[in-house]
């Protein structure tokens, strides 16, 4: 086993970044993630105990416990009374990419980072009509830019996303940048825009003739659709992303929390959650 482990961008060097808004736990479930994917815990091997994670991690043995827990749900990790934690022997679970939405605009960053973009493609065009209304284009200005990109996962196609952006902005995105950073980063990081909030939809569907041309998997596959538009503070939109993730190498996962409201139970998003 490695003594010095490599840390993913959010946390600098063995403990986590506390100024960074993903939770701690989170930080060091993808940590222990990359490892496994790094080949750095191999599978069937035993992971550090508890004890030892929150000692190189500098943080309690529930948070760690936390975020074994949340692995262990996604296949990554499996435990075995008396014995310890065991890396999953099931290669598939660990080539592909999960997501965990938790509400944090900087995790929609944090995972686009894992995907590596392949190829990227810029057109300026006429916004069709229902593009037009949703980024609340005037009738003379529906110029926008179109930015066509695949991102590849270990080496395979993974994701195909299709951005719209009113060409105000979009005349000031380096194609080269792309290659480089996410277009997250160079939105808000390069062109110093403040997002507010986001609006994404999300649908199971079948691969047309162009994405499964696109993501080389047979016509019909599997997809999952998401279609997401970004707000500045004055609710003014200033991109338009629909995106094709092949379905076996994609999981969307949202936790919820099962809570006593005024005699009755519901189901609330964790992050929603009181501390």
């Amino acid at each position: 086993m490695h003594s010095n482990h490599s840390a993913p961008h959010t946390l600098k060097g063995n403990g986590p970044d506390m100024k960074n808004l993903l939770p701690i736990y989170y930080q060091i479930k993808e940590t222990i993630k990359n490892r496994i994917l790094n080949k750095e815990y191999c599978a069937g091997q035993r992971i550090p105990s508890v004890e030892k994670l929150a000692e190189q991690f500098k943080v309690n043995h529930l948070t760690v416990r936390q975020a074994i827990g949340h692995l262990e749900q996604e296949g990554f990790l499996v435990s075995k009374r008396g014995s310890g934690t065991y890396v999953s022997i099931d290669e598939t679970l660990k080539n592909s990419l999960s997501m965990e939405i938790t509400g944090f605009m900087d995790e929609i960053f944090y995972q686009v980072q894992k995907a590596k973009t392949k190829s990227a493609e810029m057109n300026i065009i006429q916004a069709p009509a229902v593009i037009a209304e949703k980024l609340k284009l005037k009738p003379k200005k529906r110029t926008v830019l179109e930015l066509k990109r695949m991102r590849h996962l270990q080496n395979n196609p993974f994701n195909y996303s299709i951005n719209f952006i009113p060409m105000e902005i979009g005349s000031k995105i380096v194609k080269e940048e792309l290659f480089q950073k996410p277009l997250l980063q160079i939105l808000e990081q390069d062109l110093k825009i403040e997002f507010a909030e986001a609006v994404q939809f999300i649908q199971a569907t079948f691969a047309g003739k162009e994405v499964a041309d696109r993501l080389e998997v047979p016509a019909g596959s599997p997809t999952l659709f998401v279609e997401r538009i970004l707000y500045t503070k004055n609710h003014k939109p200033i991109q338009m992303l629909q995106a094709y993730y092949r379905g076996d190498l994609f999981k969307y996962i949202v936790r919820l929390k099962n809570i006593r409201q005024k005699n009755r139970n519901v189901w609330i998003h964790q992050d929603k959650l009181k501390p």
